[in-house]
């Protein structure tokens, strides 16, 4: 890490946004460890709410099969994680009061949730409706099915009930805590409880859970909010935590699944690491993973979060990105920072599907319709369908470039981006042991970010030749490539 971030990004603007034509060349450090490489996925709110009983969008983010969308014949992204949100909302009465909610907050957006009232604990009891959210659930089964190994639980807001307000899209400026005090354990006890009742009956493992989301955000507000949302002073998510922890403790299932806490999914880099570094020595020991949101885009300090998650002892992770660009663009700028700054184990996109250009494809949740597959569905398929879990992830050698490395199958994959003119870009493999590879074929695939051009094509043009192999890039072009036969 290098010792000024504000070096490293003009570092990167130049790496970026070259000047010349000039050839680009990458040296891959071999022996390099930025970490090892635990997936890509989607958060199944709110998109499955909608979509969440088809198997062709099952196929299409959770395995790698070829499936046909809308007429279109897809590469599918082969997602092995799924986040599913605990929904906050029913249409119940407890103590006479029943939930509100802004009248802007979107339909698909309001995921019920199972602890209709606070009568009982007990999952087995009338205060619990375990047939809610079957769209949603659904999805995670098929996921689940096709492979995805690592699933999340996480919440928007607690259940309405336990709300100040009962208001699950937050309090009245945003800025003060929406759970009442005397709920933070009942919190706890309902994602515990989801948890173990989705294991039970649905042999759904969750390797762990969130209990906020955006909780330090002051825009979780009663009157405009158009979705489920809470905030939490960092005092009340360290209660909230200690609660969780001891939940999951005392529940044996829980414990022999290796369930663990994540916290704290921060919008930004600076708000994560303010909270890391507020929540006290208690809180910090009893999460084991680090979440964090990308919307700081370009901005923030990736590697001030890196530095003290790494110092703490924690993995962390990308677990929600997404933005308005339909062209990949600020996406694929985003994840060459993320890699070489924050150096995540993995990448969680938000919604797949949505509309104004966040989703891959472009969709309307309310009416289930699919209008087209977005330019950076295919930026995507370039990370997503080549890095995979326990892959090592390297030093690529420069700001444009990400690679990684398959230890089984002595495998390397490099994805690069050029944004500037039409140039050569050199990949220099003299760090690796490869005069097994000499002459070999490195087989490549190309999308043209954009609104047009190359999606996703593939070709087997390119050979090693004296420890290195290039490639032509067209401006606004990323590649992948994948040599076999490397030797560390």
């Amino acid at each position: 890490m290098r010792s000024t971030f504000r070096l490293g990004l003009v570092l990167a603007a130049v790496a970026l946004f070259p000047l010349s034509a000039a050839d680009l060349t990458a040296t891959i450090e071999a022996k390099s460890n930025f970490g090892i490489w635990e997936g890509w996925g989607t958060s199944l709110a709110w998109w499955a709410t909608a979509f969440g009983t088809r198997d062709d969008l099952a196929d299409l983010f959770f395995t790698t099969k070829t499936v046909t969308i809308a007429g279109q014949a897809l590469p599918g992204l082969g997602f092995n994680i799924a986040r599913y949100n605990a929904g906050a909302c029913s249409s119940s009465t407890y103590n006479g009061s029943r939930m509100v909610i802004s009248p802007k907050t979107v339909p698909s957006r309001k995921v019920q949730g199972f602890w209709i009232d606070g009568a009982s604990s007990d999952p087995t009891s009338k205060s619990w409706d375990w047939s809610v959210d079957a769209a949603q659930r659904a999805m995670l089964e098929k996921a689940r099915d096709r492979g995805a190994d690592v699933l999340e639980l996480f919440s928007n807001s607690p259940m309405w009930w336990m709300l100040n307000n009962h208001n699950p899209g937050g309090s009245p400026t945003g800025a003060t805590d929406n759970l009442q005090s005397r709920y933070h354990a009942q919190h706890a006890v309902y994602l515990a409880t989801v948890a173990s009742q989705l294991l039970a009956t649905r042999n759904l493992t969750f390797q762990a859970i969130d209990p906020f989301n955006e909780p330090s955000a002051d825009w979780w507000k009663a009157d405009t909010g158009k979705q489920e949302g809470c905030h939490f002073s960092v005092a009340s998510q360290a209660s909230v935590i200690g609660h969780l922890f001891r939940e999951i403790q005392s529940r044996p299932a829980l414990v022999r699944a290796g369930t663990f806490i994540s916290a704290s999914d921060e919008t930004s880099y600076d708000s994560a690491l303010a909270t890391l570094n507020g929540l006290g020595a208690t809180a910090v020991s009893q999460v084991t993973r680090v979440n964090v949101h990308g919307y700081q885009y370009d901005g923030g300090r990736r590697d001030g979060l890196a530095a003290a998650v790494g110092k703490a002892g924690k993995r962390l992770w990308q677990s929600e990105y997404g933005e308005g660009d339909a062209t990949g663009q600020r996406m694929a700028s985003n994840m060459l920072l993320d890699f070489r700054w924050m150096r995540p184990t993995a990448w969680v996109y938000w919604q797949v599907m949505d509309g104004g250009g966040w989703g891959l494809l472009d969709s309307d949740n309310e009416s289930k319709t699919i209008k087209a597959v977005n330019q950076k569905f295919w930026v995507l398929a370039q990370w997503a369908r080549h890095i995979r879990p326990g892959m090592r992830v390297l030093d690529g050698g420069g700001d444009y470039v990400v690679a990684a490395y398959d230890e089984k199958r002595k495998k390397l994959v490099v994805v690069a981006v050029n944004w500037g003119n039409a140039q050569v870009v050199n990949v220099d493999l003299k760090k690796f042991g490869t005069p097994g590879v000499e002459g070999a074929v490195v087989k490549r695939w190309v999308t043209q970010i954009g609104t047009g051009g190359s999606r996703y094509a593939e070709f087997g043009d390119v050979k090693v030749s004296g420890g290195k192999f290039s490639a032509r890039f067209e401006k606004n072009a990323v590649q992948t490539f994948e040599v076999e036969g490397v030797v560390v």
